[in-house]
């Protein structure tokens, strides 16, 4: 049986040969005579003794706390927190759409399908991705253009310009998001081009998507007037509070009941939600309760967003007071 003082030296040698000296564990079992199982449990030993304190210390300027509280509070696989130089609209959606361009270089490997939606941060993120050559990529709508030409910078546009980005191919809906009935929109499903494209958008391996407010008068939906004023009073009526793609959704993330549903050409929240990554990228004051009510629902598995942003969504998960608090905050420094 070996003595306490005999076994304390013993962890002490082993973690300042593996922590200190930078030796494996195989050089280690060498050095001591250990296999290299030993020297595994040593070296928990060493940790669980208090001989080994590991400090994580995160970089000087740096949201990864709040990141870490985010992923918690949320189940997301991984939150990624900007801080804008000034929060004005054009600033977070820049800053945002840069964070979200790098965390795609990151994931993306280059064969996977990625389904696109549209919006003004998403076209900050195509903009600042860095080319590629990934001829085995696909990039493919997950909804119709927006019905009128001058809207598809937000549409076909938009997928073009990302997979000539990223070197790789664009699948595109030839027909509009939204359209007169649901008899119009049977029969164009009913076409095997655009009934194959969205097949193929439901089966994607990643999704970039922005997450829109009824509440934003700068939203692409607002701008092109899609839906009328009408139809806005009547989805908020029913609780809508934010849109993935055209599909409203309330405060709990559920899919709001509107005629609208009837008449779309694209993914449904099911679909989207089933799709292994779902990427939203959204921020500033307009967003918030879009952000909330997306996360809730659990529609998005990653959040790229601004730093006051996530502070709201935190407050919002500890307590309605806090949250008022901070929807003021941010209120005031936007305004």
């Amino acid at each position: 049986m070996v003595a306490g003082s005999d076994i304390n030296r013993l962890l002490y040698k082993v973690a300042k040969a593996y922590y200190q000296d930078n030796l494996t564990q195989e050089q280690i079992g060498d050095r001591f005579d250990l296999s290299r199982v030993k020297v595994s449990r040593l070296l928990q030993q060493a940790r669980d003794a208090g001989i080994v304190h590991i400090i994580i210390v995160p970089p000087a300027v740096s949201n990864a706390d709040v990141e870490r509280e985010l992923e918690g509070r949320f189940g997301l696989d991984e939150a990624v927190v900007v801080t804008p130089p000034d929060h004005s609209k054009p600033a977070v959606v820049r800053m945002v759409g840069q964070a979200a361009a790098d965390y795609l270089g990151r994931h993306l490997h280059g064969h996977e399908v990625l389904g696109l939606s549209w919006g003004n941060t998403l076209a900050a993120v195509v903009q600042a991705l860095a080319p590629q050559r990934w001829r085995s990529m696909k990039v493919v709508q997950i909804l119709g253009g927006l019905g009128r030409p001058e809207a598809e910078t937000y549409g076909a546009d938009l997928t073009h310009r990302l997979a000539q980005t990223l070197g790789g191919r664009a699948r595109l809906v030839p027909a509009p998001g939204v359209v007169a009935s649901q008899v119009v929109r049977d029969a164009l499903l009913a076409d095997p081009q655009i009934s194959d494209t969205l097949s193929l958008a439901a089966h994607a391996d990643v999704l970039l998507v922005g997450i829109g407010s009824p509440a934003d008068p700068a939203s692409v939906v607002r701008q092109t007037h899609i839906l009328t004023d009408e139809e806005f009073t009547e989805l908020g009526a029913r609780g809508a509070v934010g849109d993935i793609a055209l599909r409203f959704f309330d405060a709990a993330g559920r899919s709001v009941e509107h005629d609208i549903e009837n008449r779309m050409i694209g993914l449904d929240l099911n679909q989207i939600r089933h799709v292994p990554r779902v990427v939203g990228v959204a921020g500033g004051p307009d967003k918030l309760e879009a952000i909330h009510g997306a996360l809730c629902g659990r529609l998005i598995d990653v959040l790229v967003t601004d730093d006051h942003s996530a502070a709201w969504l935190l407050a919002n998960v500890a307590s309605p007071q806090r949250l008022d608090v901070e929807k003021n905050k941010i209120a005031a420094l936007t305004s």
